[in-house]
């Protein structure tokens, strides 16, 4: 089967790819830097043709509320009409677990309408929600630093490892579409200010956290509820100690 992985060479796309290529399927993994654009449409048409499955797994080089809206919007809309006019079966992409409970962030209501694009497109697909991904901690840690002070909101996470992440995508790629949301999550339930100080405890960074419940995450306030699956989530198996074991090792 030919499956075309739009963003294929980054965090998720790469290892999605290898997954996917080791089952023997031919898989495209579609990038700008490949000559594969869904905001021009550069290449789309070629990369398309003949493809059964495409997975969305680009994500904005801006998080800018206005970029972030026109590159999903823009993107969303150049990307559905190739796979139309290419007859695509099965249009996959990867979301976050709770976008429509923050719509206070411009990050997430360009994702709400990234998901309605598709949701009317006609084209048989499967969203699939993803808790916040471990390999995003040093990042969450960064936007919440003030001189040696991480202020991060106390509500619970589910954080989920890129390789569980990767996994669940091979394998909704190689299902029959869903035509509804499916949701993913990590093994453990854990209050985002105490998991950054874990992070940064075996990262052996000086900075401390605080607990802040005005804290915001990319513009939203968050609730217990905001970030974590209570909607019988597909769970990951790796561990916020098994991540952080293996993210370390000496390549």
């Amino acid at each position: 089967m030919k499956i075309v992985v739009i963003g294929g060479t980054g965090l998720i796309g790469s290892k999605t790819v290898e997954r996917l290529r080791k089952r023997g399927h031919d898989v495209i993994a579609a990038s700008p830097n490949s000559g594969v654009n869904t905001i021009t449409g550069e290449g789309l048409a070629e990369a398309l043709s003949g493809a059964e499955v495409v997975l969305d797994l680009a994500n904005s080089p801006s998080f800018e509320d206005k970029a972030v809206l026109e590159f999903f919007e823009t993107s969303g809309r150049n990307l559905l009409a190739a796979e139309k006019a290419a007859g695509v079966k099965h249009h996959i992409a990867l979301s976050v677990v709770g976008t429509e409970r923050l719509q206070e962030s411009g990050y997430f209501r360009g994702k709400l309408a990234q998901e309605k694009l598709i949701k009317e497109s006609g084209i048989p697909y499967t969203i699939v929600h993803s808790t916040q991904f471990m390999e995003f901690l040093g990042g969450i840690a960064q936007s919440g630093t003030v001189g040696q002070t991480v202020h991060l909101s106390p509500a619970y996470v589910q954080p989920i490892a890129s390789d569980d992440v990767a996994d669940a995508m091979a394998d909704v790629a190689l299902s029959a579409p869903a035509n509804a949301t499916l949701e993913i999550a990590g093994p453990e339930r854990v209050r985002l200010s105490e998991l950054v100080a874990r992070y940064l405890k075996a990262m052996k960074d000086p900075r401390t956290t605080e607990a802040d419940v005005e804290a915001r995450y990319f513009g939203a306030r968050l609730k217990d509820q905001s970030l974590v699956s209570d909607d019988n989530p597909r769970l990951g198996s790796i561990t916020f100690e098994q991540w952080f074991a293996k993210s370390t090792q000496p390549t």
